[in-house]
């Protein structure tokens, strides 16, 4: 989609009138959006994977407008983490264009954001249940009142608010770096369960066993910028764990964030027994690694 037609993404975000003399009825074949027929299952559908990519110029221009009102890009998504209100679109630009010419599958787990680099990925947390996606960032929008980010239906369902429309979230960067190495919100980060430590050089690099002799090993649940959700996300936790659950704050380069964190472990199969534990509730974005105790 372009970014003019995204100013109409999400049957949440959608205004109730154009300005004058915009006309999208030639470019989608319905006028509102809508969630697909049938009962879609999202429950097993898989995060995006974040990969690195090379800077590309396609959607990502310095400025743009749309609706009278101008939009600046992030020179980069380094470090950012920002809460907000969440919408979705579904039906209605399912099998169109993207900002970045990709094409929108309401069923896959993407984003529009107004001022990310695209593409990009991004974790995005409901505050209201602490269930996480990941997503691929690859269109322009919402330009409906204070939206910060608008989610895939499949997303959005996943996340538990696909009926109620929108949601507060917090949606925090993940770049991926040449080597592979990854950080989210200015913090190292690892998918499939790895640990990930601070090399000499001051990179992150994932290991997959051992334990720092100043560290424990923990499931980490969830990393965030205010301690209110971190502590919802703990009493939630340790209603269904009989291991100790933590929320650590630590302060890093883009400032302080509350990580919940269940543990310590003794070893890396216990810790991975319980990862799989949590898995069955519903908290499918853990990760295990090492952090001091």
């Amino acid at each position: 989609m372009v970014s003019a037609a995204l100013a109409l993404a999400g049957c949440a975000s959608s205004p109730t009138s154009a300005p004058a003399g915009t006309d999208h009825s030639s470019r989608y074949s319905i006028t509102q959006d809508r969630a697909p027929s049938g009962n879609f299952d999202a429950s097993g559908l898989s995060d995006a994977v974040p990969v690195y990519q090379k800077p590309v110029r396609a959607g990502n221009m310095s400025s743009y407008t749309v609706w009278g009102k101008q939009y600046s890009v992030m020179d980069s998504n380094d470090g950012y983490v920002a809460r907000g209100t969440a919408s979705w679109y579904g039906e209605k630009f399912h099998g169109h264009k993207t900002s970045n010419g990709e094409t929108f599958d309401m069923y896959q787990m993407s984003a529009a954001h107004k001022s990310l680099r695209i593409p990009g990925y991004a974790r995005v947390t409901n505050l209201d249940n602490g269930r996480t996606v990941i997503v691929r960032v690859n269109d322009r929008g919402p330009f409906h009142g204070d939206r910060l980010i608008d989610l895939s239906y499949a997303a959005a369902k996943k996340l538990g608010y696909q009926s109620r429309g929108t949601a507060r979230v917090e949606v925090a960067s993940i770049t991926v770096k040449p080597d592979g190495s990854m950080f989210m919100a200015g913090q190292p980060f690892a998918l499939d369960g790895q640990q990930t430590v601070q090399s000499a050089a001051g990179g992150a690099v994932a290991i997959n066993d051992g334990q720092d002799a100043n560290s424990g090993l923990f499931v980490q649940l969830g990393s965030f910028s205010s301690r209110d959700p971190a502590e919802k996300l703990q009493v939630r936790a340790s209603s269904l764990l009989d291991n100790p659950v933590r929320v650590r704050s630590v302060d890093t380069a883009s400032g302080r964030f509350h990580r919940v964190q269940v543990g310590p472990f003794q070893d890396e199969g216990s810790a991975r027994k319980t990862q799989r534990l949590l898995d069955t509730k519903g908290f499918s974005q853990s990760i295990v690694l090492t952090d001091s105790h």
